[in-house]
């Protein structure tokens, strides 16, 4: 096995990384998230990491922003924060070795990486340790004046005989942090793990989040073991049951993959039932959907709101690109997209003899006080921005099948 440490950009700046690489090949890359205030050193966040390497997996697990060696202030953190910590996680390690397929979560942590997991198209199982069906249950370890918090904005409590500060925002989101909604919306494995006699987050959590669940599903009690996994022992039996359960639903990584031949790759689109999409475009998660008047749920953008878009952003790109050349101080230029397709009689400027054209209209919106020169100018380089000139020139689509 190779540790090493390393640092990826967070909500609240720099966060500091372990990224463990198994000797051999890599089977799968996962993503680790630990339990409130704890960090990515405590003893069953090491075993466990170390029991996914040991099985061939690229493990990457952090400390959030203001614990441990990671930059930031604890009091900035929110749940919403650490979710969006997670997705940045799972972009760097797609960069640096690939798209995480499995995510791991202990207490809090669990909560976050059931929020996260829709919107990190290339997970396809997630595993929890302790986890709570609903954040708001972290205020019952708070020991504080909780209501001058959300009068005075922000406060000092103890969590476990340390003291940190919170503020009245983190208290907001936990009231509405929903990861039963989001576990619902995951279509990959789950597996939840809980201890009957936890103190701190109750049996009955595991409950709730198991009927939100969708299937493959899977249950594993803990016996006597404490909240935080304190005893080696267990810490060893959740580390190889979790690494065992994984190889049921992550297929070994192809060795294109595993030569880093994907991060040449455009997207992947994953896609177990219905119109919404996951996709993965060189570790950067996406979402796609269709109309609720067309079958899909409308939680993403269309595929071809993203050719709006891929047509939108380069034309902006390309302006800004010309106008840096020509050391001009344009402010914002802004390019509105619409897609429409049109049936041939209605196109003027149609060559097709027969049927329907796909037709986009593109709006410039370009900053007051340029030249006439300069604005014409703009308009003829928006006309070749390289996706304009793929859309009009001859494209070829060649399919095959991975095997």
């Amino acid at each position: 096995m190779t540790s090493t440490t390393c640092t990826f950009t967070g909500t609240h700046g720099e966060l500091a990384a372990r990224l463990e690489l198994p000797e051999g090949p890599v089977r799968a890359a996962a993503l680790f998230a630990h339990c409130f205030t704890c960090g990515k050193d405590l003893r069953v966040e090491r075993q466990l990491t170390s029991a996914l390497t040991a099985e061939g997996y690229a493990v990457l697990s952090f400390d959030f922003a203001g614990l441990g060696r990671s930059g930031g202030d604890f009091a900035d953190s929110t749940f919403a924060s650490n979710v969006a910590d997670l997705r940045a996680a799972a972009a760097y390690l797609a960069g640096e070795v690939a798209p995480p397929t499995l995510l791991v979560g202990h207490s809090l942590g669990g909560a976050a990486v059931l929020s996260a997991a829709p919107d990190i198209p290339s997970a396809r199982a997630v595993a929890t340790i302790g986890a709570p069906a609903d954040p708001e249950h972290v205020t019952h370890v708070l020991d504080g004046d909780l209501d001058a918090v959300r009068r005075d904005g922000s406060g000092t409590v103890t969590i476990a005989g340390r003291t940190f500060t919170i503020t009245d925002e983190f208290l907001r989101e936990l009231d509405v942090a929903t990861p039963t909604a989001r576990l619902a919306q995951f279509r990959g494995a789950v597996l939840l793990m809980h201890a009957p006699r936890d103190q701190t987050v109750g049996l009955d959590n595991a409950e709730v989040l198991y009927h939100a669940a969708r299937h493959p599903k899977s249950f594993v009690s803990l016996d006597d073991a404490d909240h935080l996994v304190s005893k080696a022992d267990d810490a060893t039996y959740v580390a190889s049951v979790v690494a065992a359960w994984a190889h049921r639903y992550l297929p070994p990584m192809t060795p294109e993959q595993q030569a880093g031949d994907y991060a040449e790759h455009g997207a992947t689109a994953v896609n177990d039932g219905g119109f919404l999409t996951r996709v993965d475009n060189r570790g950067f998660p996406q979402v796609v959907d269709e109309p609720a008047d067309m079958g899909g749920t409308q939680q993403g953008p269309t595929p071809y709101d993203y050719l709006a878009t891929a047509l939108a952003s380069c034309t902006v790109m390309t302006m800004r690109a010309y106008a840096e050349r020509k050391k001009w101080e344009v402010g914002e230029m802004a390019a509105t997209v619409t897609h429409a397709r049109v049936h041939v009689d209605d196109c003027a400027d149609c060559e097709a003899g027969e049927g329907y054209v796909e037709r986009f209209e593109r709006v410039l919106r370009l900053p007051d006080g340029l030249s006439d020169d300069q604005v014409s100018s703009l308009v003829r380089i928006a006309d070749r921005c390289p996706v304009h000139r793929t859309l009009e020139g001859q494209v070829e689509v060649h399919t095959r099948t991975a095997d």
